[in-house]
């Protein structure tokens, strides 16, 4: 079951019961609701991992099959003094950096992960909201990156810190290791054949296709190998799930 058809069901039984539109807030903020929802959240999570090819890939698409546009959502543009200068030198002087648990922390600019083996994908964008987009993705696939970098033992999650922020907060959002080496998880720098649009995560956007598309960071700057989300943020592992309850686990 995905996380659009709990959540429907959910809300569907809350109305059904002699609830209002009006009352959603009031279940969101009710504690045994959370409970309800981090229960089915950890139940998708279990049975997909137990359940599924851990290296199972999620639906590619034709050429013929890309969407006409592809929406942009969330922040279209950082808005900052430095993304702007940033841009302006076609992103020359981005950099990626590998922190907390490698062996070998890494710093990596755009052009040289762009010279690192790429690979492109067609796949289809599934949002929170109800839309979908399919767009051809290019980068360089995540696994590549931790390899050189080489994680310590201890490692279990990824965090992608951004150059964007939402409500006065950095922007954040994280996965786990089995995400981070699957083969279609990638930093893509390319959109449909052509360089990154600012509103789609330019020059760095995350694509974890088994995901809905609030994993998908965008404007990435940073991943930090980290062995708990505690800490990070308010500890929940990502901004939408800090701010609005989303579920960490989002699968497809």
């Amino acid at each position: 079951m995905t996380i659009l058809t709990r959540r429907k069901l959910i809300t569907s039984a809350a109305i059904g019961a002699g609830g209002l539109l009006t009352g959603c807030d009031a279940l969101n903020r009710s504690p045994a609701f959370q409970d309800v929802l981090a229960s089915a959240e950890t139940a998708n999570f279990t049975v997909q991992r137990a359940l599924g090819d851990r290296m199972e890939l999620a639906s590619e698409y034709r050429v013929a099959d890309l969407s006409p546009v592809f929406r942009a959502n969330g922040t279209r543009d950082p808005g900052t003094p430095a993304y702007a200068a940033s841009a302006a030198q076609g992103f020359a002087d981005w950099r990626l950096r590998l922190t907390g648990l490698f062996v070998r922390p890494q710093i990596f600019s755009l052009a040289a992960l762009q010279s690192l083996p790429q690979r492109t994908q067609i796949t289809r964008h599934d949002c929170v909201e109800g839309w979908s987009a399919i767009g051809q993705w290019t980068g360089v696939p995540l696994k590549i990156l931790l390899d050189i970098a080489q994680l310590q033992p201890s490692a279990r999650f990824l965090v992608f810190h951004c150059a964007d922020r939402l409500g006065g907060r950095p922007y954040y959002e994280s996965i786990d290791l089995l995400e981070g080496f699957h083969p279609q998880t990638i930093l893509a720098h390319q959109l449909n054949g052509e360089p990154l649009p600012v509103a789609n995560g330019a020059p760095l956007r995350l694509r974890v296709e088994r995901q809905l598309g609030y994993k998908q960071a965008k404007y990435v700057t940073g991943v930090q190998a980290v062995a708990s989300l505690a800490g990070i943020g308010e500890g929940k592992g990502g901004y939408w799930q800090d701010v609005a309850n989303y579920e960490w686990y989002a699968g497809i």
